[in-house]
């Protein structure tokens, strides 16, 4: 086992890490670093997973990164172009010479005695055990389990004679051509798959618990493609960006925090003018919480209600009784056939990977901590953990937060410190949770989150506005940040 030290180490080399590797390189060029990727390829979530249809959930203006245009026509992008994307600027900027591939990191722990980080990698594994140390590390694996999504429970599943799937674990030779298919969930993972795979099917069906919140968003944007006709495709692309940030985030969200009623009527309105006149809106497509108390989910052209209106998908609204030799049925008696049921029933979230965190001997609980500027833990050393916007494109956080790292790098270069840590004081009251929404995979992981203060710099403003004026161009010091 050789130990190695390196400045800067990134766990996960997905959208968050790759965004970290680009500005350490540009922005910190005397800082060395690696990059640690417990899987063997690049992508994250854009490699794991393969079900029919796999997009993105936002639009690639917004998606994309700050300092790479997106040049595709479309608005939303399928999970092989993101990956290409992401190839591309790994390969532009030599990114890949610092990339570490089947390196999982089994725990980190600092060392105030030795001012540094050790990570002990692949103890756990059939890969060869490794360690290494660093001064400063990021923690960019995302904010899921990749091994295991969440599957719940269902009564007499050892009784379905067909195949029973979870997106995350999508088989290569799915054959679904002429099959009954049931897509248990409402979510943006099932609103992709039902209108993919709806053509080949005998029938696809979405059943859901309580409806989601779809807002539908056009295939692709006018006003990029004139401005890519008329200008350069990086112009085009910050206009759209820009365009998009301040509909989505300043107008849309907040909209819909200061008039819920509104901006509901609206997106239900929506949906009613596209399904037929005679569809039970209502039940199948009226949420009974407020619009962005969970994530809304785009639908580009409409395609899943296209589906619905030619018959080859459509919504059941019940909750499972259990499953059969042949399909599902339902508390209100309702049978449904199936040859294949697949279970879009989420993930399982993680902070930090869930990994095992020690600082000066002492095991770290994130939960009992706050979250500075929602990427540092509160009394812990040199760590940032990304964690991007849940109402509006990962990216935007992730690149924001990468370039906040790299001038408080620098920032204790210059001024000759050793490490950097967010403190609490009195002053500071806690709010609650961190992460304020009632999906189903939030819900599940509140345990594990930080806590939020009840003023900046410890509040999670889900602001893109307020959060780029303050990490891009605010201040590195402050009373919270303590140099040592």
């Amino acid at each position: 086992m050789e130990n190695n030290h390196t400045d800067v180490i990134i766990i996960g080399a997905g959208i968050s890490g790759i965004a970290a590797a680009y500005n350490l390189k540009k922005s910190c060029p005397n800082k060395s670093f690696l990059l640690l990727e417990g899987r063997s390829s690049i992508g994250g979530t854009w490699d794991l997973f393969q079900y029919p249809g796999i997009r993105s959930d936002s639009d690639m203006c917004t998606m994309g990164y700050r300092f790479k245009p997106w040049v595709g026509r479309k608005v939303v992008a399928d999970g092989p172009s993101i990956l290409k994307y992401l190839k591309d600027i790994v390969n532009e900027n030599s990114i890949d010479q610092y990339i570490r591939f089947n390196r999982m990191v089994d725990s980190v722990s600092w060392s105030k005695e030795n001012k540094q980080w050790s990570l002990s990698i692949n103890a756990n594994n059939d890969y060869p055990a490794d360690s290494l140390t660093c001064d400063f590390i990021l923690f960019c694996g995302g904010y899921y389990n990749y091994d295991e999504g969440y599957k719940p429970v269902f009564l007499g599943e050892e009784d379905f004679n067909g195949e029973i799937i979870h997106p995350q674990q999508w088989p290569s030779n799915l054959d679904y051509k002429n099959k009954k298919v049931v897509v248990i969930g409402s979510g943006a993972t099932a609103v992709t798959i039902i209108p993919s795979m709806a053509d080949d099917t005998d029938h696809i069906t979405m059943l859901q618990r309580s409806p989601t919140y779809y807002i539908i968003g056009p295939k692709e944007d006018p006003l990029g493609n004139f401005f890519r006709k008329y200008t350069t495709d990086r112009l085009a692309y910050i206009i759209v960006r820009w365009k998009n940030i301040l509909f989505s985030q300043w107008f849309f969200f907040n909209q819909a925090r200061a008039r819920p009623k509104k901006v509901k009527a609206w997106l239900i309105s929506e949906i009613k003018n596209k399904l037929k006149p005679d569809y039970d809106v209502d039940k199948h497509f009226t949420p009974q919480y407020n619009p962005w108390d969970q994530r809304i989910c785009l639908v580009p052209g409409g395609d899943f209600f296209n589906a619905i209106n030619e018959d080859k998908a459509s919504v059941v609204t019940d909750q499972i009784e259990r499953f059969t030799e042949n399909g599902i049925t339902l508390k209100s008696g309702e049978k449904l056939d199936a040859d294949i049921i697949i279970t879009a029933t989420g993930l399982n979230m993680e902070v930090a990977g869930d990994m095992k965190i020690i600082v000066d001997g002492n095991d770290l609980d994130i939960s009992s901590k706050m979250f500075y500027k929602s990427m540092m833990i509160a009394d812990v050393p040199n760590m940032i953990v990304t964690f991007g916007y849940t109402n509006a494109s990962w990216t935007l956080k992730a690149d924001l937060t990468a370039e906040y790292t790299c001038r408080l790098i620098n920032y204790i270069d210059t001024k000759g410190f050793d490490y950097c840590m967010a403190i609490t004081d009195e002053t500071v009251e806690e709010k609650g949770v961190w992460l304020d929404f009632t999906s189903g995979y939030v819900e599940r992981a509140k345990h594990k989150f930080p806590k939020q203060g009840a003023r900046a710099p410890w509040t999670n403003t889900q602001q893109y506005l307020s959060d780029l004026f303050a990490l891009r161009y605010g201040k590195i010091k402050d009373k919270d940040l303590k140099f040592f």
